[in-house]
């Protein structure tokens, strides 16, 4: 075990996350005003569950402020990573965001936009052969960082639900990265989620400025490495950690997946999300956060709480877990397309 480099790191911890909580907010406020002047604005439309023109790109204050802070946390605290991951990861989430940053400015093509993520997703994994992961291990990382990118971005689409779900992960990785004896990784995932906190209270409905790309990949970029950080150190809290996306990931996913095979165009813009659905059959930005919410508090926190004291069942919880949500999708998607709204039509998908 590494010795403490730093007098009093339960203050310094308190101290990084005041910070970048303070620092996300006030640059969430600039970024208001420069989306005005620069005539950012997410208009509505029908593929929007928003009915007012709202500026976009907030998210560059999450990014900054995490890119800010989490190195000290990561390279300070006790058990620190080593520069290298460090050094990749910041590199990584810079590389995501300036191309989200660039897309929220001037729409990109996909493969461009895949193919930055890619790179991230290498350059972040390759510093990770420090810690004697095997090559191995490579395609999975790669199908799994830019899966997490880009699912972070297709469930940014009503007010304060992202900003809530990176709250929600980086605590609950933070909580059990310290149950793991890992206080960097703790430290490190509480910065991520008072960022993304000091994001929230400009984003939650209604919003006064949306994450944009650059938040969202960033977001995405953020939970598959605090994930992958906790599965270096404690394999066991793998499942744990899974279990805490549940919901969006079964969301995308099947939302996917449901679209793939009725021969979609998968990267469009679209409205067919379970919480866009919600939205859609009359549910506030609000009462859908609630309910994804719920979930997490009372299915997937408990859960990955189960799965860390018990890591011999972790598997069969995740298992279990994924199962339910996928379940509860169905049956929830189900109920809204088929709803017959006020005119007594069927709502087409």
């Amino acid at each position: 075990m590494s010795e403490p480099v730093l007098a009093s790191p339960g203050t310094a911890v308190a101290g990084w996350m005041v910070a970048a909580f303070l620092v996300a907010a006030v640059l969430v406020r600039l970024a208001i005003h420069y989306a005005r002047r620069r005539g950012m604005l997410d208009l509505p439309g029908q593929r929007r569950s928003h009915t007012v023109p709202t500026p976009r790109g907030g998210g560059v204050g999450m990014v900054l402020a995490v890119a800010f802070f989490a190195p000290a946390a990561l390279l300070l605290m006790p058990d620190p990573w080593s520069l290298p991951v460090v050094a990749g990861l910041l590199a990584a989430l810079v590389l995501v965001a300036v191309v989200g940053w660039w897309d929220d400015h001037h729409a990109l093509p996909v493969w461009p936009r895949l193919g930055a993520q890619v790179l991230a997703v290498v350059l972040f994994s390759f510093t990770l052969s420090t810690t004697d992961l095997s090559w191995s291990w490579f395609p999975l990382l790669l199908v799994a960082g830019v899966w997490s990118i880009n699912l972070h971005n297709f469930m940014d689409g009503i007010d304060g639900l992202l900003a809530q779900q990176i709250v929600f992960v980086a605590g609950g990785v933070g909580c059990l990265a310290w149950s793991a004896s890992q206080p960097a990784l703790a430290a490190g995932a509480g910065v991520v989620m008072a960022a993304a906190a000091g994001f929230w209270i400009y984003n939650r409905s209604p919003a006064r400025i949306f994450m944009g790309d650059v938040g969202s990949g960033g977001a995405g970029l953020l939970v598959f490495a605090l994930c992958v950080l906790l599965w270096r150190r404690a394999p066991e809290l793998v499942w744990a950690a899974a279990v805490l996306s549940s919901a969006f990931v079964t969301d995308a996913s099947l939302t996917l997946l449901t679209r793939m095979s009725k021969g979609r165009a998968w990267h469009r813009a679209h409205r067919e999300h379970l919480y866009q659905w919600l939205v859609r059959r009359g549910a506030t930005h609000g009462g859908v956060d609630a309910r994804y919410l719920a979930w997490n508090l009372l299915v997937a926190a408990p859960a990955a709480g189960w799965a860390a004291s018990r890591p011999g069942q972790g598997l069969a919880v995740a298992m279990l877990v994924y199962a339910a949500a996928a379940l509860s999708w169905l049956a929830m998607k189900r109920r809204c397309v088929r709803r017959r709204p006020a005119g007594g039509r069927h709502v087409a998908a």
